[in-house]
């Protein structure tokens, strides 16, 4: 077949849309026919993506009903395995396995003489691997669906999980939400107290207080197992298994049915672009050569995590990764993922050089290829199976093609990532004065993404929060926090203007920056210091890693403040709904001012950073002739401002033009105030 047959459908609208993109046509050609031959191999020779993507049923333990179970692994480099475990007590000669042509070992246990299972329940199962150099080491199934601590180390042991009585959902999954609100979070972290949480204590204390602010999705931080909790759950040794420290599978299944039951969608963060490098205990080395799941030799390490990358070219290795969606879509009903390292995926160099916007950079020698059509793969499989799916990708680089459709010669992702907007607040509150802040770098920074192209605008997130760095409300109020966030104690000037400047950004944040928008578990209400996980270096301590709901929670303290104002936010986009909307204009970026104005889906928003000047009848355009009224304000005494803006008084327009937009009308802005105006009548 020609190659210019092979070309995704829509290419040449995309081509209309970008015309730069035209002379790597054969790029997009060649990507796009590597994944047509994929998916042509998957139908002729693996059943078709029905079956190839249910690998976990033919891989790992699968318990038949007459209690037998099978157990199967690809282990193309391996001399010799042997299943140990509880149930033998740990014979390594019982219960050898077999391999066939395809480098695949099997055994089948049948059940005991009473028809019970010979593995039981709960118990502990390894597989001991004899390497072609007669080098022997017990690893942990890949396909093993719960892993836990070893009692006597640091070391997680593989759990045969084959509940008696499975979890049965109640609840449909939610409709996608066409406006994106996602609040991230970490099961773990998730308590004032200085512990690790449970799934049980999210579901039954975080997910109402999510309900309450207004978010409709949560994004669910480090839930495939992880040996090292410190690693944020970016080390991921066990891709089958949610993590054991929160509690059971059963567990995290009833928290995702309650979130469900909220009208809240819920997003796994996924790793696919590497895997810890344990080897007891992680995918490292499984069949005792270098190889196996990942690349040989230096391709197979990522010099800056200190861990492996995996093979993207190796169909057993889409097998893996694919079905390892799969498994969470149909097992735990998850309703999408966050693909976290994707630019660390598309390049070779893992995208350490930096990205000038040159279009050069996102082709050639650099960019691999293999992973790429992965991805196009993984959405495609996802946006079939699941139409009302929601995938994001965590991309610095600014790859064209990444939010759209594969069709088009996209990689298919819902959404990117915004990740220069929070790169743009932190460096502005380290380096700058407010009075310094350029409105036109503002919100240029917010709108600046591709064309067609969705993104997700956070003001930050789990990044900023981490040791080492400060929270937005720390760069803010730094040590004041510790004495003043008592409505008993004195509004110092740090914590007044604290205050206001914590509204602002996330409201100029979350109506200009995107589509969708995210918030930091406790970040909505100004969450004190960092975010430090218990290691060697802080003597193992939680006293970081953790969020102080409690704060919130106490009526004397201003942190209610910002909840309030954070939750009226959300409310107001339910009102009025604004992320779906690509209907924005902003009229005003004045400089001298310090003012932003922008409209969006018919409301008005005004922004004065100004740190002394206020403004009592400011000139403001607006596109739409009519009757305005404000209905949300940071100024506001429930939000910890000075009630300075009285929210009765009716703003009329008048013909006359203002900043390229037909009418125009009159407002008060006090200082480091925002304001939202909406139409209230023709």
């Amino acid at each position: 077949m020609e190659i210019t047959s092979m070309q995704p459908p829509k290419l040449e609208h995309f081509f209309d849309e970008d015309s730069y993109l035209r002379p790597y046509r054969d790029d997009f050609v060649a990507r796009y026919r590597q994944m047509q031959d994929i998916l042509h191999h998957i139908d002729q020779h693996m059943g078709g993506l029905e079956n190839f993507t249910r690998g976990y049923e033919y891989f790992g333990f699968n318990q038949s009903k007459d209690g037998s179970i099978t157990y199967r692994e690809w282990a193309p480099a391996a001399a010799n395995l042997a299943l140990i475990g509880d149930f033998n007590q740990w014979n390594r000669h019982s219960h050898q396995l077999k391999k066939n042509e395809y480098g695949v070992w099997e055994i089948v246990l049948q059940p005991n003489s009473d028809g019970t299972p010979a593995i039981p329940h709960a118990s502990i199962v390894k597989i001991e691997v004899t390497s072609i150099h007669g080098d022997k080491v017990d690893h942990i199934s890949p396909w093993i669906k719960y892993a836990v601590s070893s009692k006597n180390s640091s070391i997680y042991d593989g759990i045969y999980w084959q509940i008696p009585q499975p979890y049965v959902f109640k609840y449909p999954r939610p409709k996608k939400p066409l406006s994106l609100k996602i609040y991230e979070c970490h099961v773990g972290i998730s308590s004032p107290e200085p512990k690790v949480a449970s799934y049980n204590n999210f579901r039954e204390n975080i997910l109402p207080r999510i309900a309450d602010l207004g978010y409709n999705c949560i994004q669910l931080m480090a839930i495939m197992e992880h040996t090292y909790y410190a690693s944020f759950g970016y080390q991921v040794t066990n891709f089958f298994a949610a993590s054991s420290r929160y509690g059971t599978p059963e567990e995290l299944k009833s928290l995702i049915d309650t979130a469900h039951s909220l009208g809240i969608i819920v997003l796994l963060d996924l790793v696919h672009s590497h895997a810890s490098k344990n080897t007891l205990d992680g995918l490292n080395q499984f069949d005792g050569s270098d190889a196996c799941y990942f690349h040989d030799g230096p391709l197979g390490t990522h010099p800056q995590w200190d861990s492996r990358l995996f093979n993207y070219s190796s169909t057993e290795v889409r097998r893996f990764l694919l079905s390892n969606l799969r498994w969470y879509m149909d097992e735990y009903m998850f309703d999408g993922f966050r693909f976290d390292g994707i630019t660390s995926m598309l390049y070779r160099n893992h995208g350490m050089q930096g990205f000038s916007g040159n279009y050069e950079e996102y082709f050639g020698h650099n960019v691999n290829n293999d992973a790429i059509v992965y991805l196009m793969l993984a959405n495609h499989f996802l946006h079939s199976f699941y139409p009302d799916i929601v995938t994001i990708a965590e991309d610095v680089s600014g790859m064209p093609g990444m939010c759209r459709e594969v069709a088009y010669g996209g990689l298919g992702f819902d959404y990117r990532l915004a990740m220069a907007i929070p790169d743009m607040w932190i460096k502005m509150l380290k380096e700058e004065k407010d009075e310094d802040w350029k409105m036109g770098h503002i919100t240029f920074t917010l709108t600046n993404h591709r064309y067609k192209e969705k993104v997700i605008a956070y003001a930050e997130s789990h990044d900023q929060a981490l040791v080492g760095d400060k929270t937005i409300a720390f760069w803010l109020m730094d040590k004041d926090m510790y004495t003043n966030m008592s409505k008993l104690s004195e509004l110092t000037p740090i914590i007044e203007r604290g205050l206001a400047l914590h509204k602002m950004i996330r409201l100029v944040t979350f109506g200009l920056g995107g589509q969708g928008y995210l918030n930091f578990s406790g970040n909505e209400f100004g969450h004190p210091e960092w975010l430090d996980f218990p290691r060697v270096g802080n003597n193992e301590s939680y006293s970081f890693a953790r969020r102080q709901y409690n704060l919130v929670d106490d009526g004397l303290l201003r942190y209610q403040y910002l909840y309030q104002f954070d939750k009226e936010m959300m409310h107001l986009e339910d009102t009025y709904p604004w992320l779906s909307s690509d209907d924005n204009y902003v009229s005003c970026k004045h400089e001298e001012d310090k003012v932003i104005i922008f409209e969006r889906s018919g409301l008005i928003f005004c922004f004065n950073f100004h740190h002394h000047k206020s403004f009592s009848d400011y000139l403001i355009g607006i596109g739409n002739p009519g009757k305005y009224r404000v209905v949300l304000d940071t100024d506001q005494e429930k939000f910890g401002g000075q009630n300075r803006i009285d929210r009765t008084i009716d703003h009329f327009t008048s013909p006359k033009p203002w900043h390229n937009r037909k009418y125009s009308t009159q407002i008060y802005m006090p200082c480091r105030t925002a304001l939202v105006l909406v139409k209230t009548e023709d």
